[in-house]
């Protein structure tokens, strides 16, 4: 049967939930530090790197659309009103018997990161729809055991990890604790009515025991069958014990069940430890002991954090492939990337592969132009830290580890610069201010509190960085 298929619109909902809060305990959302110093030694690396790159790619490529949320019955999420839910449902889990991608290309990905300056890797190896993309003992749906199964680089993921590993990145493992395929978790004897499991635990436990068996054995495959794993980068903030829901979840607007969907993260984080000491573990929106740094989606928050954190964004308006997506500008990126990090995060940046397993010329050539910015600049960005003045008008600020040197990023527009002016952060006394590119030396002056010296002679466009010794120095 031929099916045309119609995404039509991803539509939040608005709607602020009425679960019963009376057995909702809301978690506190202050940051809590590691307690293990090989994961306080390993957090403090990354923390380093300050540029990463998330790749969404599975199922969802074949036909170019959302990343498995189109299989989610929720209110949010439009489809063509010809197809039948279930049958729209059947038509997504057959494209795992067309996926085939005879042209993948993990090193063309790699060096693709590594030209725009990245410096740590997140892979989806399985996202919500369940579908592996490494060869699970678990479970029959996954890139290794379809039509791709006779392809020497069948096991995805550890071609993904090696290329980048190659490319010295950090290694991220994105795994979904919510598996809409599997029959522990989307059970076919009921309806699938949301993105929660849709049987109830307390009358079928042994159900979810199964669950969080298969969970921590996938897991568990990729912590000992994968080489090293520096972040295990978990999805699906709905799975999580029902007495740590709060604010942020409940905004979600999807329905809280009456159970707890608890797949046991201490003994999770502790097998994972095992095989990865170290491990920096990301249970994301889960606020406490197993979310090592915190992971606001597509947003920048408005202040300054003094915690470890990351925000997660597209480089298009999608995560994965979709057709004729539009693209950030490098100078939107670089921007992002420049605030972010005076404000103390790291910016991960998303992009999917075609079905074939290439990524497209367009997001080559994105990835491209921000690292021209990234190779003359990435003194005030990598291995920094966070400074007390870290933002006056156009400018933002970054420091040194050892505090000795300060860099300044003046953010540049449509309209040309031609003093660059700031309050606070002020030179020591008697020394120049090196612009970071060219080390060109221009003297300042200080007027009423405030810092200025006029913009050198460059060709620089996005954002022209400089360096000076603070005046406690």
């Amino acid at each position: 049967m031929k099916t045309r298929i119609v995404l039509l619109a991803i539509i939040f909902s608005a709607k602020i939930l009425h679960a019963q809060q009376n057995d909702i305990m809301p978690q506190s959302e202050i940051y809590e530090w590691p307690k293990d110093d090989a994961v306080k030694k390993k957090l403090d690396t990354w923390q380093d790197k300050k540029f990463g790159m998330i790749i969404h790619w599975g199922l969802y490529a074949v036909p170019g659309i959302i990343e498995s949320w189109s299989i989610c019955s929720e209110d949010w999420i439009e489809r063509d009103s010809i197809i039948k839910y279930e049958d729209y449902k059947k038509w997504y889990w057959g494209l795992s018997e067309k996926f085939n991608p005879t042209k993948f290309n993990p090193e063309q990905w790699a060096k693709a990161g590594k030209d725009a300056g990245m410096k740590y890797l997140v892979f989806t190896t399985k996202h919500h729809d369940g579908f592996a993309m490494f060869d699970t003992k678990q479970s029959d749906f996954s890139i290794a055991k379809g039509p791709f199964s006779t392809n020497a680089k069948k096991d995805v993921a550890k071609y993904v990890f090696d290329a980048f590993r190659k490319e010295n990145f950090m290694i991220g493992a994105y795994f979904s604790k919510p598996d809409w395929h599997s029959q522990y978790y989307w059970w076919d004897k009921y309806a699938t009515a949301d993105r929660n499991n849709n049987y109830d635990i307390r009358k079928h436990p042994w159900r979810w025991n199964m669950f969080k068996t298969y969970t921590k054995n996938q897991i568990g495959e990729l912590m000992n069958n994968y080489g090293s794993i520096d972040i295990l980068w978990l999805d699906g903030g709905w799975v999580r014990p029902r007495a740590s829901v709060n604010k942020e979840v409940l905004s979600w607007g999807a329905p809280i069940p009456e159970w707890s969907q608890d797949i046991d993260m201490p003994k999770i984080a502790a097998d994972a430890r095992k095989s990865q000491p170290g491990l920096i573990v990301v249970d994301r929106t889960v606020h406490g002991q197993f979310e090592n740094y915190q992971t606001p989606e597509q947003k920048i928050p408005e202040q300054q954090l003094d915690y470890p954190w990351e925000s997660c964004m597209t480089l298009g308006g999608a995560w994965g492939f979709v057709p004729n997506d539009q693209y950030k500008s490098a100078t939107e990126v670089v921007h992002k990337l420049v605030e972010i990090v005076a404000k103390g995060g790291s910016l991960l940046l998303g992009v999917g592969p075609k079905a074939d397993g290439t990524l497209p010329d367009d997001v080559i050539k994105k990835l491209e132009d921000i690292g021209k910015w990234t190779s003359k600049n990435g003194a005030a960005i990598y291995g920094t830290r966070i400074t007390k003045n870290y933002h006056d008008g156009q400018n933002w600020f970054t420091q040194s580890k050892d505090g000795k040197t300060i860099y300044g990023i003046a953010l540049m527009g449509n309209t040309p610069l031609k003093e660059i002016s700031w309050k606070g952060s002020i030179p020591k006394k008697g020394t120049l201010i090196t612009i970071i590119g060219n080390n060109q030396k221009v003297k300042w002056k200080l007027t009423d509190g405030k810092v200025h010296f006029e913009l050198p002679k460059t060709e620089e466009k996005i954002a022209l960085t400089f360096a000076f010794t603070p005046e406690n120095n």
